[in-house]
This record gives C-alpha cells, structure tokens and sequence, in this order.
C-alpha cells in the first residue's frame, strides 16, 4: 500500500504541476475537487494535503472552500495561492482585494526559520535575509493571520506571502511553487511530502509493474480483451503491460487512418506482433478515413470526423473477432491507454469549478456501445511515468521517447482540407526533418536535437510559392518546421536550432520531395501560439 498526498483542486490550470512534482518526489499521490465529501477524505487517508490554487476569489465564491474533514484529519496541509487564501479564511484570517497585484516573477523575503523553508534559498542580502525567485500570480492579499499562525514570507507588495501554524503542519504560500520558474519550488514541496508529511518515496516504475500485473490479472480473470493499438506512446505501453500479465488472451486493433508518420504501421507491426508476439489485427482504413475528410477544412471538424469514424471502424473490428470467437463469447474487455491527464482534463474528476482544457475521446461512452468493461491500466500515470514503464517492460527507448503525437495523427498537420496528396508530401518532409534532428549533435551538451527539442514536426501548409530549380520556374507547396522546448508543455519556446541544420533539412526537403519548394522555421513561442497550428 502506497503512501499517498492528497491534491484539492479548487480550478486552477496548472493543478496538474503540483501531482507532477509530488510524483516526481516518488510519492503516489492523486487530484480530487475541492468539493469531495469529508467521508471520501477519511477513506483516501492521505499523509498530506496539498490545496491548490484558483481563478476564482474567497469572497466572491463563498462555496470554495476547503472540505472540514482537511481540517479535522490531524495531517499536514499545504495551501497554495488560492489554497493559502482558503485556509486563511477557514481557520479564522481574513482576506482582501490586493491593491497591487501580482503575475510574473517575484522576489520572496523568507521569515521565522519555519521548516517547510529552513535552508532553502536562492540567495541572501546584505542584511542576511533569506531570498527565493518565485512565480507570482494573484490578485488578493491575506490581510490577517488566523490564531495561531505565523509570518513566513514576504515581498514588498505583499507583506503575507507564506505562513504557518507549525503545530498543526499548516503552510501556506502565496507564490507557485510547482511551476519551473520558482527555482526551488521542486525543493520546497520535496520538503513538504517526504519530511513534513513523511510520505514514503515508494512510487517507482520498475517495481509498479509486477504490482500493475497482478492488478491486471485479478480484474480480467480467464476473460478476452481487445485493445486500440495506435503506435503513440500511450497505448503501445499499456499493450504491452495487458500483454505481459495476460498473454494471448489480448487482442490488439491496429486501425491505420492513413494519417500516421511514414512506414509507421509498419513499425507498429514489427514490434508488437514480430517482438512481442502479440495478437494483432492491421486494419487498413486509410481510404475510408480520408474519403470522409474531403471538402472538409474545419480543424475542430476534422479531429471529430477522425474520432467518429475510429469508433466506426474499432467496432466493426470487435463484432468481427466476437463472432469469430463465439464459443468463448468474445472480448469481455476493452482496454484504452487512457492516462491521467486525459481523466483530469476531462473533467473525469467530476470537479464542479475546474475549467476543461479538452475532450479526449478514449474517455467516452465506447465501452458502453461495444458491451465490454473498460480496462485502463495506464489511467493514474503521467507521460513520464508512462514512459519509464515502458522502458521497465522492455519497449525500445526510441519508440517510448518519441515526441508526442496528435491523435488525429496528420489530419492537423495537414492545414485546411486533407487530401492523400498533401499527406505523402508532408510524411516525407517530416521523416527528413526527424532523420536529421537525430542525425545532429550539440557539441555543448553531447545530445541530438530530437533530444534537445521537447516536440518537433513538419507542418503543410496549402499554399503555393513561384520558386526556379534548374532553368526552370516551380509553382509548388509549402511547409513549416515546428520545433519547441519546454518541461510542462503549458508553455513552451521555439528551439533554436543551429542554421546549418536548418539549412540542411531544407535542401533536402526541396531536393527531395517533388512537390515542396519553399520551407519555412516556425518561431513562435506558446503563448501566444499553441504547440500544434491546429
């Protein structure tokens, strides 16, 4: 049984930041709304609480407030942002507009030697006060400490920016310690989890696989299970988990839209059927999927129409290998790489503030149409912990880290209408673009640029160029290279990749693929724009 730090999600955005931190710390750890029932608390019986931050304000939404159950446990509690406010209020503080508010970078004077930041530091001043470089991002103050609580931090703007009622394991913080730009935001909350609240760091990949196995095995029994096999990380890891406790009773749909990355169901094929010795039916529905995309320019519309016929084709699939197998009565289980950012932002933790971000369709009523029990071993992982897992079950390390992949695949990186034209010219401009990023090392840090950029991808766009090759004048399309670093993917800046390399891709991509003339280097950072131009 896993220690566990309990996460109160109260609607802001960035939630998600504070459960990575924790599970990077190797606790186990999970987020709830603000509003579950004080029973539910009693249940989860967490080491900590963490309470998030907010959009909202304390005395606007006299609602939000922190479960009484958070209070009456007898464990420690860390208030974040909006969570300090909440815990100011509720144990008898008070809080007030700010007259100057706050959103960006922050300088924070630690007081009172408390231990949530006891040696923790970015920097003293002359007077040998403790100073920390913090993200700020609030727009109230807390004007009065509740009995019994103290000053912990400060700025200029903001004379309380943390206290504590140490007595009772209380902080509260006004700063961001999950987001990268607070410097030692990963040390104060490794502070908090593993020594305040004494969370064990049991939470690790390599020995979560025999215990997800066993998990495997007692829910599923003797019964079958198919499973959508896309190639993208998700489901290709939680193949071959099903598949090392169960064996042959998985059978995977391998469903290519005609939208994949080149030769990438082959790839697919060779791994999991040559490799792993897994069932696999490959579906060829490429023309089925694009027929349906004609005339259609709408991005929203597009990933809909990929959705829907994916549905389509995965039941078609199912109610054939049910009446093939009709003595044993077919798959009782379908089974989904879902992850837990998918059931987050999908409002799967069923909170009534928190905004969604997107709908995912691996988290809809599939189940329900087929008559199967959903199976998603993955559904309490974050990516990087969905990655380590399929390095502990032995999947190749280049499969495992490829940069993400939209799950409509190419149909958004094709702009406007997809034609199957447009799609073999963009897969063979990105396969260029991908071979050469691995192909270039950076002197400095001794990696490949595939490595050094978080996402990296080619972008059609449906648009012609006058261009001359030879003697002769070129009227031919365009496209786009896309490459961004970033640690969290909320925001992200453009990669600055070396000119030569630039140059490189290219003159091979205007070399190589008939079609292409003109290629362009996509600088934009997130925000203003997102990572995907659809």
């Amino acid at each position: 049984m896993h220690d566990k730090i309990l996460i109160l999600d109260f609607g802001s955005q960035v939630t998600q930041l504070i459960a990575r931190r924790v599970r990077e710390a190797n606790v186990f750890c999970e987020i709830h709304p603000n509003d579950v029932s004080d029973d539910f608390i009693r249940e989860f019986a967490p080491k900590g609480i963490i309470l998030s931050g907010s959009h909202a304000s304390t005395y606007e939404d006299h609602e939000l407030r922190a479960p009484q159950a958070v209070w009456d446990l007898g464990v420690p509690v860390l208030g974040i942002c909006y969570g300090m406010f909440a815990m100011a209020v509720q144990q008898g503080g008070e809080v007030e507009p700010a007259d100057h508010r706050e959103f960006g970078y922050a300088e924070v004077r630690a007081h009172g030697h408390t231990a949530l930041l006891q040696g923790i530091e970015d920097f003293s001043t002359a007077e040998g006060h403790g100073m920390l470089k913090v993200w700020m991002s609030h727009g109230d103050k807390v004007t009065a400490l509740p009995p019994g609580f103290k000053l912990m931090a400060s700025t200029p703007s903001c004379p309380i920016a943390g206290m504590a009622d140490e007595s009772r394991g209380y902080y509260g913080v006004q700063f961001h310690p999950e987001v990268t730009h607070t410097v030692q935001g990963r040390e104060l909350l490794n502070r908090f989890v593993l020594e305040i609240a004494k969370a064990k760091a049991d939470w690790v990949m390599d020995s979560y696989v025999d215990e997800a196995v066993a998990r495997i095995r007692e829910q599923v029994g003797d019964e079958e299970v198919i499973l959508g096999l896309s190639g993208g990380v998700d489901s290709s890891v939680a193949a071959a988990l099903i598949h090392r406790a169960i064996g042959d009773q998985l059978t995977c749909v391998f469903v290519d839209h005609g939208l994949l990355r080149l030769d990438e169901g082959r790839m697919v094929m060779e791994m999991f059927a040559g490799r792993l010795h897994a069932k696999v039916v490959h579906v060829d529905a490429s023309a089925q999927f694009l027929g349906h995309l004609a005339g259609v320019t709408d991005p929203e519309q597009k990933r809909k129409i990929i959705g829907r016929e994916f549905v389509e084709v995965f039941k078609a699939e199912a109610a054939k290998l049910k009446a093939a197998n009709a003595s044993a009565k077919g798959a009782k289980w379908l089974a989904q790489g879902t992850i837990y950012p998918d059931v987050v932002e999908s409002g799967g933790t069923k909170t009534k503030k928190a905004v969604t971000i997107k709908s995912h369709h691996n988290v809809g009523g599939l189940p329900e149409q087929l008559g199967l029990k959903l199976l998603e071993p993955l559904r309490e992982l974050f990516k990087d912990e969905v990655r380590e897992l399929g390095v502990a079950l032995g999947l190749p390390h280049d499969m495992v880290y490829r940069h993400p992949f939209p799950g409509p695949g190419l149909g958004v990186r094709v702009l406007g209408e997809v034609k199957p034209e447009y799609v073999t010219l963009l897969q063979r401009a990105d396969a260029i673009f991908i071979e050469e990023l691995r192909a270039a090392v950076d002197p400095v840090s001794g990696k490949n640029w595939y490595e050094l950029t978080s996402q990296a991808f080619t972008v059609f766009l449906p648009v012609k160029s006058v261009g001359v090759m030879g003697d002769g004048r070129t009227y031919d399309y365009v496209v786009a290279l896309r490459a961004v670093q970033t640690s969290d993917f909320m925001t992200a800046d453009w990669a600055e990749l070396p000119y030569s390399l630039l140059k490189k891709v290219s003159g091979r991509i205007i070399n190589e693929v008939r079609g292409i003339n003109r290629v362009t280097y996509d600088v934009s950072s997130k925000p203003p724009a997102t990572i995907e131009w659809e």
